[in-house]
Protein backbone atom coordinates (compact mmCIF):
# COMPACT_ATOMS: atom_id res chain seq x y z
CA UNK A 1 0.00 0.00 0.00
CA UNK A 2 1.41 3.68 -0.92
CA UNK A 3 1.90 6.05 1.82
CA UNK A 4 -0.66 8.27 0.85
CA UNK A 5 -3.55 5.79 0.44
CA UNK A 6 -6.46 5.64 1.35
CA UNK A 7 -7.48 8.24 0.32
CA UNK A 8 -10.52 9.72 2.64
CA UNK A 9 -13.53 9.82 0.41
CA UNK A 10 -15.48 12.91 1.14
CA UNK A 11 -18.35 12.21 -1.48
CA UNK A 12 -19.20 9.74 -4.62
CA UNK A 13 -21.76 8.84 -6.45
CA UNK A 14 -22.42 7.42 -10.22
CA UNK A 15 -20.79 10.66 -11.86
CA UNK A 16 -17.98 12.03 -9.02
CA UNK A 17 -15.71 11.02 -6.21
CA UNK A 18 -14.44 13.44 -4.04
CA UNK A 19 -11.53 13.00 -2.19
CA UNK A 20 -9.74 14.55 1.04
CA UNK A 21 -6.20 15.23 -0.86
CA UNK A 22 -3.21 15.35 1.63
CA UNK A 23 -0.38 18.07 1.19
CA UNK A 24 2.97 16.46 -0.61
CA UNK A 25 1.47 15.09 -3.68
CA UNK A 26 0.78 16.61 -7.05
CA UNK A 27 -2.95 15.97 -8.77
CA UNK A 28 -1.20 14.72 -11.99
CA UNK A 29 1.75 14.29 -13.85
CA UNK A 30 3.18 18.08 -15.37
CA UNK A 31 5.81 18.86 -17.97
CA UNK A 32 8.42 20.56 -15.27
CA UNK A 33 7.57 17.56 -12.09
CA UNK A 34 10.10 14.68 -11.78
CA UNK A 35 7.27 13.22 -9.72
CA UNK A 36 6.54 9.66 -10.57
CA UNK A 37 3.14 8.98 -8.37
CA UNK A 38 0.38 11.28 -8.66
CA UNK A 39 -3.37 11.89 -7.41
CA UNK A 40 -5.08 10.53 -10.54
CA UNK A 41 -3.11 7.08 -10.50
CA UNK A 42 -3.39 6.52 -7.22
CA UNK A 43 -7.51 7.05 -6.87
CA UNK A 44 -7.76 4.68 -9.81
CA UNK A 45 -6.38 2.17 -8.34
CA UNK A 46 -8.31 2.44 -4.86
CA UNK A 47 -11.57 2.75 -6.43
CA UNK A 48 -10.48 0.74 -9.15
CA UNK A 49 -11.63 2.75 -11.79
CA UNK A 50 -11.05 5.17 -14.39
CA UNK A 51 -11.64 8.98 -12.95
CA UNK A 52 -10.80 12.06 -14.98
CA UNK A 53 -9.67 15.46 -13.32
CA UNK A 54 -12.18 18.37 -13.28
CA UNK A 55 -9.66 20.93 -10.98
CA UNK A 56 -6.50 20.59 -9.12
CA UNK A 57 -4.86 21.96 -6.17
CA UNK A 58 -0.92 22.79 -5.69
CA UNK A 59 1.24 19.96 -4.29
CA UNK A 60 1.46 21.80 -1.09
CA UNK A 61 -2.46 22.59 -0.87
CA UNK A 62 -4.84 19.60 1.14
CA UNK A 63 -8.48 19.39 0.89
CA UNK A 64 -11.91 19.14 -1.23
CA UNK A 65 -10.25 17.22 -4.58
CA UNK A 66 -13.05 16.66 -6.92
CA UNK A 67 -13.15 13.93 -10.18
CA UNK A 68 -15.14 12.96 -12.62
CA UNK A 69 -16.22 9.04 -13.21
CA UNK A 70 -16.59 9.67 -17.06
CA UNK A 71 -15.75 12.42 -19.73
CA UNK A 72 -19.46 13.99 -19.33
CA UNK A 73 -19.47 14.54 -15.59
CA UNK A 74 -15.97 16.03 -15.90
CA UNK A 75 -17.06 18.38 -18.92
CA UNK A 76 -20.04 19.60 -16.96
CA UNK A 77 -18.03 20.24 -13.74
CA UNK A 78 -15.72 21.99 -15.40
CA UNK A 79 -18.05 24.10 -17.10
CA UNK A 80 -19.48 24.84 -13.76
CA UNK A 81 -16.61 26.06 -12.46
CA UNK A 82 -15.67 28.16 -15.77
CA UNK A 83 -18.88 29.93 -15.19
CA UNK A 84 -18.16 30.32 -11.66
CA UNK A 85 -21.05 28.30 -10.39
CA UNK A 86 -18.96 26.10 -8.06
CA UNK A 87 -18.57 27.89 -4.14
CA UNK A 88 -15.03 26.63 -3.03
CA UNK A 89 -13.78 27.77 0.37
CA UNK A 90 -10.34 27.58 1.68
CA UNK A 91 -8.67 28.09 4.95
CA UNK A 92 -5.25 29.72 4.79
CA UNK A 93 -2.88 31.20 7.97
CA UNK A 94 -0.91 34.23 6.79
CA UNK A 95 1.54 36.26 8.12
CA UNK A 96 0.83 39.38 9.55
CA UNK A 97 -2.58 41.43 10.49
CA UNK A 98 -4.82 42.02 7.70
CA UNK A 99 -8.54 43.56 7.45
CA UNK A 100 -11.34 41.84 9.05
CA UNK A 101 -12.49 41.25 5.46
CA UNK A 102 -11.52 42.75 1.75
CA UNK A 103 -11.58 41.40 -2.07
CA UNK A 104 -8.16 41.18 -3.61
CA UNK A 105 -8.87 42.16 -7.22
CA UNK A 106 -5.42 41.85 -9.37
CA UNK A 107 -4.92 40.12 -12.41
CA UNK A 108 -2.26 37.46 -12.61
CA UNK A 109 -0.25 35.83 -15.80
CA UNK A 110 0.08 31.48 -15.90
CA UNK A 111 3.48 32.57 -17.04
CA UNK A 112 5.74 35.96 -16.95
CA UNK A 113 6.08 36.55 -20.43
CA UNK A 114 1.62 35.77 -20.81
CA UNK A 115 -1.34 37.91 -20.58
CA UNK A 116 -2.83 38.80 -17.75
CA UNK A 117 -5.67 38.18 -16.81
CA UNK A 118 -8.80 38.54 -13.96
CA UNK A 119 -7.95 37.39 -10.86
CA UNK A 120 -10.41 37.91 -7.61
CA UNK A 121 -10.45 36.68 -4.35
CA UNK A 122 -12.35 37.66 -1.23
CA UNK A 123 -11.54 37.02 1.91
CA UNK A 124 -12.52 37.26 5.54
CA UNK A 125 -10.49 37.11 8.47
CA UNK A 126 -11.44 34.29 11.39
CA UNK A 127 -8.62 35.09 13.95
CA UNK A 128 -5.45 36.84 14.41
CA UNK A 129 -2.95 35.99 17.50
CA UNK A 130 0.61 36.67 18.12
CA UNK A 131 3.10 34.70 18.37
CA UNK A 132 5.95 34.82 21.33
CA UNK A 133 9.11 33.99 18.83
CA UNK A 134 11.86 36.50 17.51
CA UNK A 135 11.47 35.29 14.04
CA UNK A 136 12.20 38.25 11.79
CA UNK A 137 13.35 41.67 13.51
CA UNK A 138 10.71 41.60 15.92
CA UNK A 139 10.16 40.51 19.28
CA UNK A 140 7.29 38.53 18.25
CA UNK A 141 5.24 36.97 15.13
CA UNK A 142 2.18 38.17 13.94
CA UNK A 143 -0.47 35.63 12.02
CA UNK A 144 -3.97 35.56 10.81
CA UNK A 145 -6.53 32.64 9.92
CA UNK A 146 -8.22 33.64 6.63
CA UNK A 147 -11.81 32.18 4.54
CA UNK A 148 -11.15 32.84 0.94
CA UNK A 149 -13.42 32.74 -1.82
CA UNK A 150 -12.35 32.68 -5.68
CA UNK A 151 -14.57 34.65 -8.28
CA UNK A 152 -11.67 32.86 -10.75
CA UNK A 153 -9.21 30.09 -10.55
CA UNK A 154 -5.98 31.67 -11.72
CA UNK A 155 -2.71 29.58 -11.07
CA UNK A 156 -1.37 29.64 -7.58
CA UNK A 157 -4.52 32.76 -7.30
CA UNK A 158 -4.62 32.58 -3.39
CA UNK A 159 -0.88 32.36 -2.78
CA UNK A 160 0.12 35.32 -5.37
CA UNK A 161 -2.31 37.69 -4.15
CA UNK A 162 -1.53 37.07 -0.28
CA UNK A 163 2.27 37.75 -1.16
CA UNK A 164 0.39 41.06 -3.70
CA UNK A 165 -0.88 41.91 0.07
CA UNK A 166 2.74 41.18 1.37
CA UNK A 167 0.95 39.00 4.14
CA UNK A 168 2.22 35.59 2.66
CA UNK A 169 0.84 32.05 3.17
CA UNK A 170 3.32 29.94 5.40
CA UNK A 171 4.95 27.69 3.79
CA UNK A 172 4.07 28.83 0.41
CA UNK A 173 8.16 28.23 -1.16
CA UNK A 174 7.64 30.09 -3.82
CA UNK A 175 5.40 33.19 -2.96
CA UNK A 176 6.16 33.27 0.95
CA UNK A 177 8.47 34.37 3.61
CA UNK A 178 11.68 32.73 3.62
CA UNK A 179 12.23 33.28 7.24
CA UNK A 180 8.98 32.32 8.41
CA UNK A 181 8.77 29.18 5.97
CA UNK A 182 12.21 27.68 7.77
CA UNK A 183 10.89 28.69 11.39
CA UNK A 184 7.98 26.33 11.02
CA UNK A 185 9.83 23.74 9.30
CA UNK A 186 12.94 23.49 11.44
CA UNK A 187 11.70 24.46 14.78
CA UNK A 188 8.20 23.92 14.95
CA UNK A 189 8.21 21.22 12.28
CA UNK A 190 5.60 22.20 10.49
CA UNK A 191 7.13 21.70 6.82
CA UNK A 192 3.50 21.88 4.80
CA UNK A 193 1.84 24.98 3.14
CA UNK A 194 -0.93 26.18 5.59
CA UNK A 195 -3.09 26.02 2.73
CA UNK A 196 -6.41 24.07 2.86
CA UNK A 197 -9.36 23.16 0.46
CA UNK A 198 -12.30 23.32 3.43
CA UNK A 199 -15.49 23.11 1.18
CA UNK A 200 -17.14 22.46 -2.19
CA UNK A 201 -20.50 22.76 -3.61
CA UNK A 202 -22.21 22.56 -6.63
CA UNK A 203 -25.84 21.80 -8.38
CA UNK A 204 -25.80 18.06 -9.69
CA UNK A 205 -26.71 17.93 -13.49
CA UNK A 206 -29.61 15.05 -12.93
CA UNK A 207 -31.36 16.29 -9.71
CA UNK A 208 -30.58 19.71 -9.40
CA UNK A 209 -30.17 19.33 -5.94
CA UNK A 210 -26.99 20.80 -4.04
CA UNK A 211 -23.95 18.75 -2.91
CA UNK A 212 -21.84 19.76 -0.34
CA UNK A 213 -18.49 18.31 0.84
CA UNK A 214 -16.14 19.23 3.66
CA UNK A 215 -12.74 18.46 4.26
CA UNK A 216 -11.39 18.05 7.38
CA UNK A 217 -8.10 19.73 8.50
CA UNK A 218 -4.88 17.61 8.30
CA UNK A 219 -2.84 16.95 11.16
CA UNK A 220 0.07 19.18 10.41
CA UNK A 221 -2.79 21.99 9.57
CA UNK A 222 -3.88 21.76 13.16
CA UNK A 223 -0.58 21.24 14.71
CA UNK A 224 -0.32 25.23 13.77
CA UNK A 225 -3.26 25.97 15.01
CA UNK A 226 -2.77 25.25 18.13
CA UNK A 227 0.83 25.92 18.33
CA UNK A 228 0.30 29.26 17.41
CA UNK A 229 -2.92 29.59 19.96
CA UNK A 230 -5.60 29.68 17.24
CA UNK A 231 -8.67 28.69 19.25
CA UNK A 232 -10.61 27.71 15.71
CA UNK A 233 -10.97 24.25 16.76
CA UNK A 234 -12.46 24.97 20.14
Amino acid sequence: MHPFLPFSILHEDDQVVAINKPPGILVHRTKISEDQVFVLQLLRTQIQQKVFPIHRLDRGTSGVLVFGKNKAAAAYLGEQMRNKKVDKKYLAIIRGYVDEKGSIDYPLAAEPHKEKKEAISHYKRLEQVEFAAQIGRYPSARYSLVEVETETGRRHQIRRHFSHLRHPIIGDKKHGDVKHNTYFRDTLEIPRMLLHASDLSYVDESSQKKICMQAPLEEGFIKALNLLGFSFLQ
